[in-house]
């Protein structure tokens, strides 16, 4: 079939193609647009859930800190409550002939009392003594002479109270034996 066009209507089809080609534009802007948001809140939306990880991260490390920390308060009253009613029982039971205690002595005078000579050893690294120093008897010096000494006492119930369990040799006054 053969058509013929006339100027007007070579017109009116260029002027719809311009109109077409301007819608055309139109909508790619639009859709441009669109994209772009879309692109801007799919990083947003990456960069909280990053950021929410980060956090949930970190939460979780300080929680297991704490459990780690509640743990170990835990065990700690525990052991604190055991000693507690170890202590409540031997008080219950009073004192008895040939108990015992070690005072940290510093420079002769009494710096703290424990319940054993091992437990004051034990304890001394926390008075600036290095751990693993070599305890020795005392050489016949005063006990003020030594910067620390641990001092032994025994429960004595003729007099209701402890006395020193070894006590210096009394020296011999103007030649008398």
């Amino acid at each position: 079939m053969i058509r013929i066009v006339t100027a007007g209507r070579m017109a009116r089809l260029e002027q719809e193609a311009d109109w077409a080609r301007t819608r055309v534009r139109d909508v790619q802007a639009q859709a441009d647009a669109a994209w772009g948001r879309h692109m801007r809140e799919l990083y947003a939306v990456t960069g909280r859930a990053e950021r929410a990880e980060a956090t949930t991260f970190e939460v979780g490390a300080l929680l297991a800190g704490a459990v780690a920390e509640l743990s170990a308060a835990q065990q700690e009253l525990l052991l604190k409550d055991i000693e507690l009613r170890r202590l409540r029982q031997e008080l219950q039971r009073g004192r008895v002939e040939g108990d015992t205690l070690a005072v940290l002595m510093h420079y002769g005078e009494p710096h703290t009392v424990y319940a054993s000579r091992e437990d004051a050893l034990a304890d001394t690294a926390a008075h600036g003594v290095p751990a693993g120093t070599p305890w020795v008897p005392s050489d016949g010096r005063p006990s003020s002479a030594s910067k620390w000494c641990v001092a032994a006492f025994i429960y004595d119930a003729g007099c209701k109270g402890f006395r020193r369990a070894f006590l210096p040799a009394p020296e011999p006054v103007e030649g008398a034996a």
